[in-house]
């Protein structure tokens, strides 16, 4: 069940114009300069970008799985433990961060979330 951190990283680097940054502690995955999630490998954690409404749902569904991170700009973050997760909800949230986030004249291209899966 719990999606090892190679594999995510693989499958976040397979959306379009996908940046990510690298810090002491944790990696920044942004699409043109705007962040849609976080990864802290010590803890084994990704932080998500969600609507509000999504954000609720995931922590109420599963708080061993989710929590909240924060709340900005009409937005909520959460905190996704890998262990707890299976590759394909990853990265159909992966993907709806990175949404929530694209301009949209990258929304044309988007995959789905099995191609982000079956990616590498």
């Amino acid at each position: 069940m719990a999606v090892e951190i190679e594999r995510f990283l693989t499958s976040v680097h397979a959306l379009p114009e996908c940046a990510s940054t690298e810090s002491q502690r944790y990696t920044t995955f942004r699409v043109r300069g705007r962040p849609f999630g976080y990864l802290w490998p010590d803890t084994e954690t990704v932080g998500l970008k969600q609507t509000l409404i999504e954000q609720a749902a995931l922590v109420a569904e599963r708080p061993d799985v989710f929590e909240v991170q924060f709340t900005a700009g009409g937005f909520g973050w959460v905190v996704v433990h890998l262990a707890g997760i299976e590759l394909d909800e990853l990265c159909e949230l992966t993907l709806e961060a990175w949404y929530l986030t694209a301009p949209e004249d990258l929304l044309t291209a988007v995959p789905s979330p099995e191609s982000l899966a079956q990616a590498g």
